[in-house]
């Protein structure tokens, strides 16, 4: 069988692709060498800017199935019919680390799912964790950089990472998570995924719900201790990675099962917890789950550079009957994620295949830019209204509107009844076995064992003192043993 023509980038074919060409045998290269001044130039342009957070991530392909009827809560075309499927693409990722880093580390985990649906893409962008760290976005920076290589030795230090909780009493029913059995998924096919935040769904009749995601694994829920995943770092990396592509290519095709919490927009206000903050959770007994449908995977994309390094999610893609809520750190996240990708990938980020929609067609006047690649014809105007054939707005809106009030300014979130930022990480710490309790004080007494600062020690004592007593109790003597040993 014979060989395709090696060419350059403008098309031209190339005579010699192992040698360059030098003034004479075994002389100084030429600059008028084509082939070799373009790869070196492209090689050199190969890599774009990670991504700050989420940098190391794992996808695949599936479909998103329709399994109980919801049509009385949201008037979402992809979840109208029991039985309907919509392509999906899902990313999986560790927060803290960089794009080299390694799998099997005790971090939270991206779950961001990517809904190719008729009425345009639905991205819901969550972890594996119900709560998070924060719940207003403003922090989201110094948090970040707090968890991060510090500038001066190059590494995570435990001095930044307590030093920022013992400031943020908040973070401590999301510590309760990370520091407990699930910190360490034993791989990504064996983990929940959550919307983690709250949303708005609205009904045919403009009847709106606020909705939290919950999806199950079908797999069971299996985590590694902080040894195992030690052993499993050191003998391979890539394990999660690794893990969901050979299990797709045997055609053990990974599952979750949605459910949904559901709350009438009108119990909102008066809701003994701030439905709205992010370290919150809603007690199943207030809002029991009710199932929506299955998430298979099952198909690995061809090019990870193409597919999972350079896809795009933003919680700001919604599709008619979906949309925000007031959640704070959701509201951020509207601007932040779009931006993140606009500095990545360029402006023209979403007509790349795997950000493109499938099921219908991105139709608007946005023009130019970076490799722009769709920028109309003679017969198309660039701006709207128009008195051509130009698409047009719809008028109807995405969702029921939201009343608002008061002034403006920097308010913190409103209290309710049993608003606290230590009751659920107490009751999250009750509902655990002994043996899960032994392990989760002896994961977080190690790491804020070896923190510089006395102060920053005690106050984050009094975080977990304030979570329940025990608790406290215990992973006071934890660190006091440590620090003495």
């Amino acid at each position: 069988m014979s060989k395709r023509t090696l060419t350059t980038e403008s098309g031209a074919p190339v005579a010699d692709n192992q040698n360059s060409a030098t003034a004479g045998v075994g002389g100084p290269l030429l600059v008028q060498d084509q082939q070799l001044l373009e790869k070196l130039a492209r090689f050199n342009r190969e890599r774009i800017p990670e991504r700050v957070v989420h940098a190391r991530g794992s996808a695949a392909y599936g479909y998103f199935e329709v399994t109980d009827d919801v049509t009385a809560y949201t008037s979402a075309a992809f979840l109208n019919t029991v039985g309907k499927k919509t392509e999906t693409f899902l990313r999986f990722s560790t927060v803290a680390d960089s794009l080299g880093g390694a799998d099997a580390v005790r971090d939270p985990r991206g779950f961001a799912l990517k809904f190719y649906t008729e009425e345009g893409n639905y991205d819901l962008v969550g972890n594996n964790t119900p709560v998070f760290f924060i719940k207003d976005p403003i922090k989201f920076p110094d948090f970040i950089h707090s968890q991060k290589r510090d500038p001066f030795t190059g590494k995570q230090e435990p001095d930044n990472v307590w030093d920022f909780w013992a400031h943020a009493p908040e973070a401590t029913h999301q510590i309760t998570w990370l520091m407990g059995d699930r910190g360490i998924p034993a791989s990504y096919r064996h983990m929940n995924g959550y919307g983690s935040h709250t949303y708005q769904w609205t009904n045919e009749q403009g009847e709106a719900f606020f909705v939290k995601y919950h999806f199950k694994t079908n797999q069971g829920i299996r985590s590694l201790s902080g040894e195992q995943a030690a052993e499993l770092v050191g003998k391979d990396a890539n394990s999660h990675q690794t893990d969901l592509l050979q299990a797709i290519e045997r055609g053990v095709n990974p599952s979750w099962t949605l459910y949904v919490q559901i709350m009438p927009a009108a119990e909102a206000a008066d809701y003994r917890f701030n439905p709205f903050d992010l370290t919150k959770v809603w007690p199943h007994s207030d809002y029991p789950l009710q199932r929506v449908g299955r998430l298979v995977l099952d198909r690995n994309p061809d090019n990870v550079f193409a597919e999972v390094e350079q896809s795009a999610f933003s919680p700001n893609n919604f599709v008619p009957g979906i949309t925000a809520s007031p959640d704070k750190m959701l509201q951020g996240r509207l601007f932040a994620y779009a931006d993140a990708q606009r500095y990545r990938l360029g402006v023209n980020h979403t007509l790349l295949p795997v950000n493109a929609p499938k099921a219908t067609k991105a139709d608007n006047y946005g023009r130019d830019g970076v490799m722009a690649l769709r920028n109309g014809s003679r017969h198309d105007k660039n701006y709207e209204p128009n008195s051509y054939q130009g698409p047009a707005e719809t008028g109807l809106a995405l969702g029921a509107p939201k009343a608002v009030s008061g002034y403006t300014g920097t308010h913190e979130a409103p209290a309710h009844t049993k608003d606290d930022d230590f009751f659920q990480a107490g009751e999250l710490y009750r509902l655990m076995s002994e043996a899960e309790k032994q392990r989760l004080v002896a994961n977080i007494a190690g790491g804020l064992s070896q923190v510089t600062l006395e102060d920053v020690i005690e106050k984050n004592l009094a975080h977990f003192h304030a979570a329940d007593a025990d608790y406290g109790k215990r992973v006071e003597e934890a660190v006091r043993a440590l620090r003495d040993a």
